[in-house]
């Protein structure tokens, strides 16, 4: 009998002849064919599209994700063998996973993710993940009614926090602001979760565990003082995903930052490579300072070779350990994780990339005009969607608006666009120029 966990949500499928890949590789083709996937190479990762043409985008990050997910497992394969078979770690499913992590995260950035979250307060919320595991299961046109069909256990990988945004606390926030211009983005950060409009697919995904095993794996923290909470717990797969993502976001995203002029070497002694030194780490402690000579070095090839031997430090340093014995499914009882010494380190990475350029002004003038913008469009759709939605998508709002599910299909439509797509048609809305 087929495993459980490569079964598929939709089973009448047309079994191609001679198609000898395995259900992961077959999963990798749709995510690779799909138009979720294309759109990622007009999406802000940090920097703003069209700011130059070599900053990455969020194709670009995600290809960068998926090769140190499968550096990562070839590590792993080596150091622990019989764990990693017993735990049936698979590359194709790694490399899914990266590919497609981040295939529900909007236009422009987190302020397009705010802006969503914001527009939707009523209406059960926004969130990138979320929106991700909506777009594998539910939107993807690979079946009529149920996305990209993947399997269980690659869209288990793909779900990091396994629970609803109810269940989490969304609904608590802050008051409304007077008009969409002065919403403040920090007051309005979703929580990371599903959405309830999806909860049928979450029951199907966690169908194969024990009752023990699902309330564990969907337990979360107690409130904090916004009265948000977080989940606990992640699958095995998922925590590659994730570790692939950070080492992509803190390492490579740095490079953009310091080839774009962005930060300043001064800046970088201080808050990355002297506390570096310090850590109790022997390669850290020799090759930190000179680190910073050869990232911020004018010759690229020197910068490159720097890359690359932070990258290879931090994957080699990972290893599988136990989270909690309690489970009874072993890819929820274990997951990948940094060296404690190591995940300073890249810490320190992500930090640096976050405070010295997401933060700095240029930048969040970018992204508070992407925000704007969705804000607008949105704000403009939903007063006459069957005049202004594309015909197929102002069907499925009529559809779902029987429900009361209109403004989640108004969501949808948003959240797939490009960032240029999303400009051109906030151009075309409100722009008397042609």
């Amino acid at each position: 009998m087929t495993d459980i966990w490569q079964q598929r949500c939709f089973e009448q499928q047309v079994q191609r002849d001679n198609d000898h890949r395995s259900a992961y590789q077959r999963d990798k083709a749709r995510v690779l064919h799909s138009a979720a996937f294309r759109r990622l190479q007009s999406k802000t990762q940090v920097l703003g599209i069209g700011i130059n043409d070599f900053h990455r985008t969020r194709l670009t990050h995600s290809l960068e994700a998926a090769q140190i997910g499968q550096g990562i497992v070839a590590q792993l394969q080596q150091k622990q063998p019989q764990l990693t078979q017993e735990l049936g770690l698979d590359a194709n499913l790694i490399e899914t996973l990266c590919l497609a992590h981040d295939i529900g995260h909007p236009a422009f950035g987190h302020g397009g993710e705010i802006a969503l979250h914001f527009m939707m307060r009523d209406h059960g919320g926004f969130e990138g993940n979320g929106q991700t595991f909506r777009i594998v299961s539910k939107l993807e046109p690979y079946t009529q009614a149920n996305g990209m069909n993947l399997t269980r256990r690659t869209t288990l990988g793909l779900v990091k926090y396994p629970a609803t945004l109810t269940t989490l606390g969304y609904q608590n926030q802050q008051p409304l602001p007077q008009n969409i211009r002065q919403l403040k983005a920090g007051d309005w950060h979703p929580p990371k979760g599903l959405f309830d409009d999806d909860n049928d697919m979450l029951q199907w995904l966690l169908l194969p565990l024990s009752d023990n095993d699902k309330r564990l794996f969907s337990s979360i923290t107690e409130p904090n003082q916004q009265g948000k909470c977080k989940t606990r717990y992640k699958s095995f797969d998922c925590s590659i995903m994730e570790l692939a993502d950070d080492i992509a976001y803190g390492i490579h995203d740095l490079e953009d930052a310091i080839a774009m002029g962005f930060t300043q070497k001064e800046q970088f002694d201080q808050l990355v490579a002297t506390p570096l030194a310090a850590l109790d780490d022997p390669w850290f402690r020799d090759n930190a300072l000179p680190l910073a000579d050869k990232l911020y070095s004018r010759h690229h090839y020197i910068r490159k070779d720097a890359i690359g031997a932070l990258v290879n430090k931090l994957i080699t340093s990972i290893t599988i350990q136990p989270v909690n014995q309690d489970f009874e499914l072993a890819i929820l009882a274990h997951n990948a994780a940094l060296a404690p010494e190591h995940k300073q380190a890249l810490d320190l990475f992500k930090d640096f990339v976050f405070d010295k350029v997401i933060k700095k002004p240029e930048i969040q003038r970018i992204e508070y005009k992407g925000q704007q913008v969705v804000m607008e469009l949105f704000e403009a759709i939903s007063s006459d969607p069957m005049r202004l939605l594309p015909e197929n998508t102002a069907i499925r709002w009529q559809q779902s608006q029987k429900q009361g599910l209109g403004h989640r299909v108004i969501c949808d439509y948003i959240a797939g666009m490009t960032d240029g797509y999303a400009s051109r048609l906030y151009r075309d809305l409100f722009s008397t120029k042609h």
